[in-house]
């Protein structure tokens, strides 16, 4: 089993992983915590090629390396590079942007920017668990001003959903829409929430009308009468969720395009979920190593 190491600082990060062979040797403990398995027949009996840094089967005779298979996979950027890419993502509460980390680890553009999106990747939660409890849920909109359109104008823009667990380990859930109707909520909804939830909080939009049932009470607050708090029932979580994840954009990415708006909030929801896991670098790191290829053209087609 793979030795168990708290998040580290900086420095410590770097004087840990800064060989290609340390790198690997950790990737090795992640991906194999009982001993190197060959990723085509499950053979034990395996042989090292040292100079190629490869292994060998010797069973089906299939020779694979430690990042075959994973999202490391058919990368040509140093893995201390990517462990440090990924330190960067992890500790940066409010992100880095891809041309950031393009001067900070000496690489082109459009290196540093596939290397984020795959980190993101790895980051997605697919099969997370429903939210229960108190959930709040709201939306909110994101996108540049347009010349001559007023300022509530919302065609031009992309929503982003979001509903959180109320309590200090609460974890949200992110989702950005292009338009907001009852479908969309409902769906939004019933995806993330567990049927068991005692409370979903909402504010006055007409679509959320109906999401309760019988083991689960909504409740929503009326923005438009300047009613933002009723005993327990308010939005002010999800909101402060809102701002955080503006003040990325602000501050680290400046724009981004509704095409990655998803894979955005994946990295947001991810470190917001992890912020008091001591080991997320190495969670992530293990996400890496479980992750399927993502290649550069299937990201941009």
């Amino acid at each position: 089993m793979a030795e168990i190491r708290p998040m580290l600082d900086l420095i410590a990060m770097l004087e840990a992983y800064d060989t290609d062979v340390e790198c690997r040797t950790y990737l090795e403990e992640l991906r194999w915590p009982k001993g190197i398995a060959c990723p085509r027949c499950n053979a034990t009996t395996i042989s090292r090629i040292k100079a190629r840094r490869v292994f060998d089967c010797d069973g089906c005779r299939y020779q694979f390396s430690v990042t075959a298979g994973t999202l490391f996979h058919d990368s040509h950027l140093p893995l201390p590079k990517w462990f440090l890419a990924l330190y960067l993502m992890c500790e940066s509460k409010k992100g880095i942007s891809a041309n950031q980390l393009k001067r900070m680890l000496k690489v082109s553009y459009k290196t540093a920017w596939f290397l984020c999106h795959r980190i993101r990747a790895a980051m997605a939660d697919v099969n997370a668990a429903q939210l229960s409890g108190t959930v709040e849920v709201d939306e909110s909109y994101i996108g540049g001003k347009r010349a001559g359109v007023g300022s509530g104008n919302r065609i031009h823009k992309s929503m982003v959903l979001a509903a959180i667990e109320r309590g200090g380990n609460g974890r949200i859930r992110t989702a950005g829409k292009m338009q907001r109707n009852k479908e969309i909520l409902h769906g939004f909804v019933t995806e993330n929430v567990s049927d068991d939830a005692a409370n979903v909080y909402t504010d006055e939009v007409r679509g959320y009308i109906g999401i309760g049932d019988e083991n689960t009470t909504h409740q929503a607050v009326n923005h438009s009468i300047k009613e933002y708090v009723r005993g327990e029932v308010h939005t002010n979580t999800v909101e402060s969720v809102f701002s955080l994840f503006k003040r990325s954009l602000v501050g680290s990415f400046h724009q981004i395009s509704a095409k990655h708006l998803d894979r955005y909030l994946d990295e947001f929801s991810f470190r917001y979920n992890n912020r008091r896991n001591r080991m997320m670098f190495r969670d992530t790191l293990m996400r890496l190593c479980d992750g399927k290829a993502l290649p550069y053209d299937k990201l941009t087609a």
